[in-house]
């Protein structure tokens, strides 16, 4: 009997997910565990592997299909087996299995119109209509590489790269006077993990009230104490950072000051018990925000070691979907690129507030009547000022200064 592929659950607040690649097409020997498709939240694109050994007999999902979790999308059985595609779910992003499309493009000039550009159906999937649109390409000029014909999102960009070679070469042909005030430029598709921040930081944007207050703080006996924590590691234990020594003390300031970790939800303020920390991690191609959970009932160590894991499987590209959900509290460190004093982050939705650290610098101040120089850090609060006040932002600030200059009583609690 034929084996069911379904849309996995990847994640526990997951729903729904996207077809991104088929990694075998029909008629192909599969094994079981064998690397079959490549399946997509709002947030990660995680591998599927085959759920048994036999033969791709059918791909019912196309490639930008946006599926609800248990949907079926292929069988797998024996050559010849008969199977029944009947249970077929359709995606959420059409209504139809295979959407019909009318190109409505006309020709730009007075030209005879060629065969190719006469109106005609084409099947793509959804997610590759609307880039094609976005590039303003003409899709029936595509020729599809999915199931029965179907242009994939893969087949517009690769059109759209060899459409900007194209137009490249022609214009290197031309002489510069008919260049001048053509600008020249690479065209990136909007697609992927750059369309979900945009979406994310656009919404968050737009429905918050967002406020920014700045101030620095002296980091002198927390670069004091974080050097006694190194020291008394063992050998080949990896040293703490500054970073995740923050994330100990923002916890511990969230608990003096539990109404900054709240999240709106419809008509209710909801003050969260938990102290869960996203870390800010820039990748090459975009940024994640994996979490720390229950931040202050662990120990610096246990902080810093899961602080350390989580960064190197988002560099890896291997964060689950439960590793980036249920944060309260978001932390962005810019520091360390040495060029940032104080910056506006925006709120991680549906989270209230989120901590901006800026570089250190070394600044004279005055200290008892004397003027003394010392490490001064940029802190940026954005907090949303729908459920925040500027005042009890600015008493958790405070919070959070004086457990920064007196670190011991975060790290060791």
């Amino acid at each position: 009997m034929a084996t069911e592929i379904v849309m996995p659950k990847l994640g526990l607040t997951m729903t729904k997910g996207t077809v991104e690649k088929w990694l075998k097409k029909e008629g192909d020997f599969v094994k079981k565990g064998e690397d079959l498709l490549e399946i997509s939240t709002e947030k990660i694109t995680n591998t599927v592997e085959s759920p048994a050994e036999g033969i791709l007999l059918k791909i019912i999902a196309s490639e930008g299909d946006e599926l609800p979790i248990g949907a079926p999308l292929g069988y797998i059985g024996e050559a010849g087996e008969q199977i029944d595609t009947d249970n077929k779910v359709s995606p959420l992003n059409d209504d139809k299995k295979i959407e019909s499309t009318e190109s409505t493009l006309k020709p730009n000039n007075q030209e005879t119109i060629d065969e190719h550009r006469v109106r005609k159906k084409v099947k793509i999937s959804p997610v590759a209509l609307n880039l094609a649109k976005e590039l303003n390409i003409d899709y029936t000029l595509i020729a599809g590489t999915g199931p029965g014909g179907r242009i994939t999102r893969e087949d517009v960009e690769n059109f759209a790269k060899q459409k900007e070679t194209d137009e490249k070469e022609k214009n290197n042909n031309q002489s510069a006077s008919d260049n001048k005030g053509i600008l020249s430029y690479e065209a990136i598709p909007y697609t992927g993990m750059r369309r979900v921040i945009g979406d994310k930081m656009s919404k968050s944007w737009a429905i918050a009230a967002k406020v920014t207050e700045h101030t620095s703080v002296d980091i002198s006996m927390l670069n004091q104490l974080r050097t006694m924590i190194n020291e008394g590691l063992q050998e080949g234990e990896d040293k703490v950072s500054l970073t995740e020594m923050l994330v100990k003390i923002v916890a511990r300031a969230l608990e003096i000051k539990p109404m900054i970790n709240v999240s709106l939800d419809s008509d209710n303020i909801k003050v969260m018990k938990d102290i869960n920390i996203g870390v800010a991690v820039a990748l090459d191609d975009g940024l994640v925000v994996p979490v720390v959970k229950n931040v202050n009932k662990k120990s610096i160590y246990q902080v810093s070691k899961e602080v350390k894991a989580l960064v190197r499987k988002a560099r890896e590209g291997n964060l689950s979907l439960d590793e980036m959900n249920g944060g309260t509290f978001t932390i962005t460190n810019l520091g360390t690129y040495g060029s940032v004093d104080y910056f506006t982050p925006i709120i991680n939705q549906p989270e209230s507030a989120i901590l901006g650290i800026g570089r250190t610098v070394e600044t004279p101040v005055v200290v008892d009547g004397q003027i003394v120089v010392r490490p001064m850090m940029g802190l940026s609060l954005s907090f949303d000022h729908r459920v925040i006040d500027g005042a009890p932002a600015a008493e958790f600030l405070a919070v959070l200064i004086s457990l920064i200059k007196n670190p011991l009583r975060a790290i060791l609690s």
